[in-house]
């Protein structure tokens, strides 16, 4: 254990103060870890070249090592140091989205970063975040940072310092505040392949939905197929590409069932029965559901996660969500689903993860 959390509270605007973010970068220099705020999640940043660096994340998280992490820089020209350079389709996605919550993985160059970073891959994901605390702290520390999400594995993702504070103090360096994230699921992370099609155009893969969605990567490469990440878990003996591909996360302390069918009220009925089996069982109950939904059910404990008729309110609130239940001491958790386009592609994706994939259909 670490014998004391460092804690900075800095005010995430355009405008931020280099000055507040000095030490911590400074610490992150020294081979230190500091949680920080994206757009996306809290992050947990090492000096990516460091290897006794990075194994700090995998101890304080208690990651497993074959979970590959995504490097963090703060202006595009770093890629040439750290991978091969982008090709056409990838450099016209880099000038749509970045900065922003997308992650591209490339080829890494030999010995550019710490092993541990890629776990025994030959790609590197990269990322330029659209925070500007985030953006300010990798100036101050002045090298890549290798950052997942800043929880302990297989826990919701935090969205606030406070959920990094839950987890991870007393086992990292620091944490920067710099209030509530933004789009609330991590980035989308995709890898381009010269072969699939078989005529010169390549095929984009999706490996995690994310704050990015399909159809916003199709705007920008028409000529190109972009194939979409699978719904399930990647096969036990599978090497993931990606973080996230293989392993059970974002899940509560409570076990967790989703529901989902086309005909809503067949859904809640469903999601009511479970609720009330559990309850009879002596479990304490809580219920997943949205605004338009939420008196529908009754259990020890409902929480509307957003509108089903605007999926970015879902997106931002679904780690925030999903932590309450554990406040509330709930054992049995029931999820409604939601429609699968847009961003709703990587909110499912979550939950089929936080579930372990126990998806039921309504009856």
């Amino acid at each position: 254990m670490i014998e004391m959390t460092t804690y900075w509270k800095v005010l995430a605007t355009e405008d931020v103060d280099v000055k507040g973010l000095a030490k911590a970068g400074e610490l992150l220099r020294q081979g230190g870890t500091v949680a920080f705020p994206t757009e996306t999640v809290y992050g947990l940043g090492a000096d990516a070249r460091n290897t006794e660096a990075v194994q700090k994340i995998f101890k304080a998280k208690g990651r497993p090592s074959d979970n590959p992490l995504i490097v963090h820089i703060s202006h595009r020209s770093q890629i040439e140091e750290l991978a091969a350079a982008p090709n056409e389709a990838v450099s016209r996605l880099l000038d749509a989205f970045w900065p922003g919550p997308l992650t591209v993985v490339l080829p890494v160059k030999d010995g550019a970063l710490s092993p541990l970073v890629t776990a025994g891959l030959d790609t590197v994901g990269l990322r330029m975040p659209d925070h500007p605390v985030a953006l300010q702290l990798i100036e101050a520390a002045g090298c890549p940072v290798a950052a997942p999400s800043a929880n302990r594995s297989g826990r919701p993702s935090p969205t606030r310092a406070e959920h990094v504070r839950e987890d991870l103090a007393g086992r990292i360096d620091g944490i920067v505040d710099g209030g509530a994230t933004g789009v609330g699921v991590e980035s989308t992370v995709v890898e381009y392949t010269a072969d699939g099609n078989g005529d010169g155009t390549g095929v984009l893969h999706v490996l995690r939905p994310g704050g990015v969605t399909a159809a916003q990567l199709r705007a920008v490469l028409p000529g190109v197929e972009v194939r979409e990440a699978s719904a399930h878990l990647s096969e036990p003996s599978a090497a993931p590409r990606a973080p996230g591909m293989k392993y059970t996360h974002y899940a509560p302390r409570g076990v967790m069932t989703l529901v989902q069918g086309e005909d809503p009220e067949r859904v809640l009925a469903r999601m009511q029965r479970e609720l009330d089996e559990a309850r009879a069982r002596g479990e304490r109950t809580g219920a997943l559901t949205f605004r338009e939904h939420a008196d529908a059910l009754c259990a020890d404990h409902v929480v509307a996660c957003g509108s089903l008729g605007d999926l970015e309110t879902v997106a931002h609130g679904l780690y925030a969500a999903l932590r309450e239940f554990d406040e509330a001491g709930v054992t049995f958790i029931i999820g409604e689903a939601c429609p699968e386009s847009g961003i709703g592609a990587a909110i499912m994706n979550r939950l089929r993860k936080a579930a372990g994939d126990r998806v039921i259909e309504a009856d």
